[in-house]
């Protein structure tokens, strides 16, 4: 007797922002949606989120909004308030749930894109739509497994991003081909992602996430015992990199429970030397980094329980 098939997972549904309606166009996504002339189709001229959103409910949407429109200030693009977008996101989030019952506590996550293009040439109107899509099986391996990374040369150096506004380096834009050709080369070298670096030797950034590093330093209480100081470190933001959401939400709950932060500026001997590296992100959220360049990071021991403590905190995080 054969089993029978697993339900086939929801289609991607699209809400698309549309003054004619409240809260928001659905629209079927197994049709063309976007004209050819679209900018973001010809150029990459646009910006975008991505967020996780877990029984219904979208992680850190203030965050990833306020994100949206200072990306969108950059590219001087004129998009809608943060209203519409929140009514358009729970519509897109609603429709995906009611094509889909969760077997499992993590089956119940869901992908929610936030997309603005500059629209069709010749208009002044940007396209603005939500996606809703099941989140891929790599994150949530990586987030249990963690990941090999490589070090790469972005070509930059890390004060482009002041002398050169116009590389758009703090915003989250549409034109992501050499994020992904970087990720296809780590995986063309047997690794699984990258961790680029400055032409001037300093750590900035995942081409989809931001860096962490744990340092754990043992000190006299001053009452004839020990304790152990926690320290949690990132790139500093003013070297051309992108501000992490993930990031900063954990190092407010982070601080809360007593670990003590900081921000670079951070060389790969900073990487090497750590007790534990994590690239973070909003949808595959903590992955512990195993090697870098083929070297361990801290011992397996160490990564496990300090990743198990930071997931905690993470998981209070609204």
């Amino acid at each position: 007797m054969t089993s029978p098939a697993a339900a086939p997972s929801p289609a991607t549904v699209l809400v698309f922002l549309d003054p004619a309606f409240e809260d928001g166009r659905l629209a079927d996504a197994s049709k063309p949606q976007l004209m050819a002339t679209d900018q973001g189709a010809t150029r990459g001229d646009g910006v975008f989120e991505s967020l996780l959103a877990v029984g219904g409910h979208p992680r850190k949407l203030q965050a990833h909004l306020n994100r949206l429109a200072g990306s969108a200030r950059l590219l001087e693009l004129d998009i809608p308030a943060e209203e519409p977008w929140r009514r358009a996101i729970t519509t897109a989030i609603r429709e995906y749930r009611s094509q889909h019952v969760p077997g499992s506590v993590a089956d119940d996550e869901l992908v929610v894109k936030l997309l603005v293009t500059r629209g069709v040439e010749g208009s002044a109107m940007p396209t603005c739509w939500v996606q809703a899509s099941a989140p891929g099986p790599a994150g949530r391996r990586q987030r249990e497994t963690g990941v090999d990374v490589i070090l790469l040369d972005r070509g930059y150096d890390s004060e482009v991003g002041e002398r050169a506004p116009w590389l758009l380096l703090g915003a989250k834009t549409l034109s992501y081909a050499v994020n992904m050709a970087a990720l296809r080369y780590a995986h063309a070298q047997g690794a699984d992602d990258v961790i680029f670096t400055s032409a001037d030797g300093r750590v900035l950034e995942g081409p989809t996430s931001t860096v962490l590093l744990a340092h754990l330093e043992t000190v006299d209480d001053g009452a004839g015992g020990v304790r152990t100081i926690r320290r949690l470190i990132t790139p500093q933001l003013d070297s051309g990199i992108l501000p992490g959401t993930s990031q900063g939400a954990l190092f407010t709950a982070a601080k809360a429970a007593g670990w003590e932060l900081g921000y670079g500026p951070l060389e790969p001997h900073d990487l090497y030397d750590a007790d534990a590296v994590w690239l973070i992100s909003s949808i595959r959220l903590l992955a512990p980094v195993n090697h870098i360049d083929g070297k361990e990071i801290g011992t397996p021991e160490l990564r496990r329980q300090l990743t198990a403590e930071l997931n905690a905190l993470y998981a209070t995080i609204q």
